[in-house]
Parts: C-alpha cells; structure tokens; sequence
C-alpha cells in the first residue's frame, strides 16, 4: 500500500464511465420498466454506489477512503443500443477516488447484467474507463485532453 500520510487533505473527484450494449428489445424492456426483476436502473444504481464504498475490500491495497458523495447516472443509448453508465464520486483526502469511480461503474454494469440475463445472454459490458479526475499534486486530468 502507498504511504500516503505526508500528503495534504485535498478536493478529490473522479468519474468513470462504462458502457452496456444489448439488443433493442432488451433496451426497451428497460425504458418500459418490464424486465421481470423488476427496477433494473435502480437496482443498479444502488449497487454501484454500494460497491464504491467497498473499493477497499474488493481492491487490494486500496486505501479506505471517507466518500462524500457517490452519484451514479445512466443514458439510455438507442443508437449503442444499450446504456451508458456514469459514475461520480467525491471526497477530501489524501488519495484519488479513481478506483472508486471505475468500481462503481464495473458493479452498476454488471448488475445490468444479471437484471437483464434471463432475457439477453449476450450483453456486453464495455469501455470501462476514467474520464477524470481533480485534485491533489497531479492536479486535473481529463481523458482525451
């Protein structure tokens, strides 16, 4: 584990994105809100904010971190077909919440899956990536610039 107790209490922020692509039918069961498991985007909201909070257990050496706040957004894409998730996740601290991000987004996809696999056994979870991070020394970073 980096020892990270030299550095200053900084604004962190990062987010990730991760993309799920399925048929258009299997898309539109989830607009209509008739998959049989019922709420699929709910569902998988709260499971990746659940599993940010637990970048630590599922992530080896990765720090413990006191998250502020955790949003996780998704876009209905018909032109994917599939939907695209967004996840946000805030903190003052001594480390980036990178990992966190991208944890968030890795569950809330998967759990896409598992809400959605009786109907479709061919989704694909895609493009897991960071798309930014602020703060400490590094300082802001954003994909593509």
């Amino acid at each position: 584990m980096v020892d990270v107790s030299g550095k200053p209490h900084t604004q962190r922020l990062a987010t990730a994105q991760a993309q799920v692509v399925m048929s258009r039918n299997t898309l539109a069961m989830i607009a209509d809100g008739t998959a049989a498991k019922g709420d699929v985007l709910a569902t998988a909201r709260i499971a990746g904010i659940m599993a940010s909070k637990k970048t630590p257990d599922l992530i080896p050496l990765c720090h413990p971190l006191p998250i502020k706040n955790v949003t996780v957004d998704f876009h209905l894409d018909h032109a994917l077909p599939g939907v695209t998730i967004t996840a946000t996740v805030k903190t003052e601290g001594q480390t980036g919440v990178e990992m966190e991000a991208l944890t968030a987004c890795s569950v809330a996809a998967l759990t896409l899956y598992d809400m959605l696999k009786a109907a479709e056994k061919g989704i694909v979870l895609q493009d897991i990536r960071l798309l930014e991070k602020r703060g400490g020394k590094s300082g802001t970073w954003v994909n593509g610039s």
